[in-house]
């Protein structure tokens, strides 16, 4: 059994230039986690998913992983290889492989360099973890599709599934249902909750509704500080919420004027 607490920020700050984007931010996610992180453009989310995977330094504070690790020394391949998994915004997937290429690709480079894996076939290729990973993510029945074939949605859960196949511990996932339709959204939702019955999950998102959907407790960022925390209802019905979201979308009205 995993312990808990398995990641902590503790006071970290990052700046850009003049412009600080996190604010003396300290969080945790626990083992088994599915914790949800939202906020307005321009909150920080993003960046905090950067200095968890290594992307970028903080400026001051602390990453801790599984209680002693901190992440701030270490480079993302370092973190990655600690079990870390990053499902960036945009699907990032080789589309002239098909969909069980990309999946053994990722698979395999965890220890080998990218063209060496397309190129060695000599090790015998870990067909039952790949056949488990596509049925999770709903792909198994486009196995030998190409990945450029795919939709939108789809390509998102490739990319998915190309993380949970190096069984990180922790994953991290910025915004996964932008641009996906209503369908689409729904079954992500389905996939996350079967992803975090075994591992914690980070997800980063705008919509409210998504996030009730998946996880159990919610982080407010405003401004690259944490605005609130708790249970969804709670966050949903807390004034200071409401008014970094509904002030945000005043101001979104009024510019399109």
């Amino acid at each position: 059994m995993r312990p808990a607490g398995l990641l902590a920020l503790e006071g970290v700050s990052k700046a850009f230039g003049s412009l600080l984007v996190i604010d003396d931010l300290s969080l945790r996610v626990e083992a088994g986690e599915a914790l949800g992180v939202i906020g307005p453009n321009g909150a920080g989310k993003t960046t905090l998913l950067d200095v968890i995977s290594g992307r970028v330094k903080p400026a001051t504070g602390r990453v801790i992983f599984g209680h002693h690790t901190d992440l701030t020394a270490l480079t993302e391949n370092r973190i990655a290889a600690l079990g870390i998994g990053r499902k960036f915004q945009t699907p990032s997937v080789f589309v002239n492989l098909t969909v069980w290429e990309n999946v053994e690709l990722s698979l395999r480079r965890r220890h080998r360099g990218v063209f060496a894996t397309l190129f060695d076939r000599d090790g015998a290729p870990e067909h039952a973890r790949i056949d488990a990973v596509l049925d999770t993510v709903g792909l198994a029945g486009k196995a030998r599709t190409l990945a450029g074939a795919l939709s939108h949605g789809e390509k998102q859960w490739l990319e998915i599934g190309m993380v949970i196949a190096q069984d990180p511990e922790l994953l991290l996932v910025d915004e996964p249902v932008a641009g996906m339709t209503d369908e689409e959204t729904a079954r992500t939702g389905e996939l996350l909750q079967t992803i975090s019955a075994d591992r914690s999950v980070l997800v980063i998102e705008h919509d409210m509704e998504f996030v009730r959907q998946i996880a159990r407790t919610v982080t407010v960022l405003h401004q690259g500080t944490l605005l609130c925390e708790g249970p969804v209802d709670v966050v949903q019905a807390d004034e200071r919420v409401r008014e970094v979201y509904l002030g945000q979308r005043r101001e979104t009205a009024h510019a399109g004027r």
